[in-house]
């Protein structure tokens, strides 16, 4: 089931290097990465199916540049088809692997349409087409392999628990002073079922007991500082307190991620992380 689900994930990568890729002078899918001047790939990762009928379709982004960041505004060379051009999609891009970015719900009726992003950046244009073709069908709330589920996030303490994907809607409303730093704290905890041996099939007491907490900007006008991007929650339990400082007034999305010692993407198995996002205003 795991090795199925990450030719999955690797088909996913290959979708967004081949489908529907333009540029006068195309970025290679295998040309070594840069550190900066090349595409930025948006991804599809898969789908999965909600308790309503619906399905929710998830994308991220493979920015292939080691140290250029770059931004694009929704509109022609940041769009979603055919319910945008803003779907929740980022704006911002962060060197490398984005995953479990946004995601975009269609009724339990779409059938065969399609879900396309278009993303163009340094003059390259990428689109990716998601789909609900059964072979990308994703378990992103537990692996049907060891029933690990991602761990839960809240942005209050005994607040209300995020797990999984993003969805739509922000896990907080936060304001914040331009250049000056604010503060936010995230409660997570990661409950593993009776007799989970983690990834590499270890004893519970041989288990990595930790959390990886990140955040990154998703969206927003100005640069976000990070005192810390990436903090350690030692245990299964506990809480990590994220410092940012916005450089101009404006909205902002902040995007939360909880990684269990599966690591990044779920190791690319689509689980078992957490996303939420986060708005700040800053006057």
């Amino acid at each position: 089931m795991r090795t199925y689900r990450c030719v999955i994930a690797a088909a996913a990568f290959a979708a967004a290097t081949v489908t529907g890729a333009s540029a006068s002078a195309q970025t290679l899918p295998m040309e070594a990465i840069k550190d900066a001047g090349q595409a930025v790939y948006p991804v599809y990762e898969g789908w999965y199916r909600n308790p309503d009928g619906s399905f929710t379709m998830l994308f991220g982004y493979f920015n292939r540049n080691s140290k250029q960041t770059l931004d694009v505004a929704v509109g022609p060379n940041n769009r979603i088809e055919p319910f945008g051009p803003d779907a929740g999609q980022p704006t911002h891009f962060d060197p490398k692997r984005g995953w479990g970015v946004f995601t975009v719900k269609v009724p339990k009726d779409y059938g065969t349409k399609k879900v396309v992003w278009t993303l163009t950046a340094n003059g390259f244009t990428n689109s990716v087409p998601g789909h609900l073709d059964p072979n990308w069908f994703i378990e992103p709330f537990v692996d049907a392999a060891n029933k690990n589920r991602p761990p839960t996030l809240r942005f209050a303490e005994g607040g209300r628990p995020f797990e999984g994907p993003p969805q739509n809607g922000v896990a907080a409303n936060l304001t914040a002073t331009a250049e000056q730093p604010m503060s936010f704290t995230v409660w997570a905890t990661d409950q593993k079922p009776e007799g989970y041996g983690g990834e590499g099939g270890a004893s519970q007491g041989q288990r990595r007991e930790r959390l990886d907490l990140s955040v990154f900007k998703l969206r927003g006008p100005g640069d976000v500082t990070f005192v810390k991007n990436r903090l350690e929650v030692p245990s299964a339990e506990g809480q990590a307190t994220f410092t940012a400082t916005f450089s101009k007034a404006g909205e902002y999305v902040l995007r939360v991620q909880g990684n269990d010692e599966t690591g990044e993407g779920g190791g690319g198995f689509q689980c078992c992380w957490t996303s939420a996002y986060v708005k700040v205003v800053v006057p």
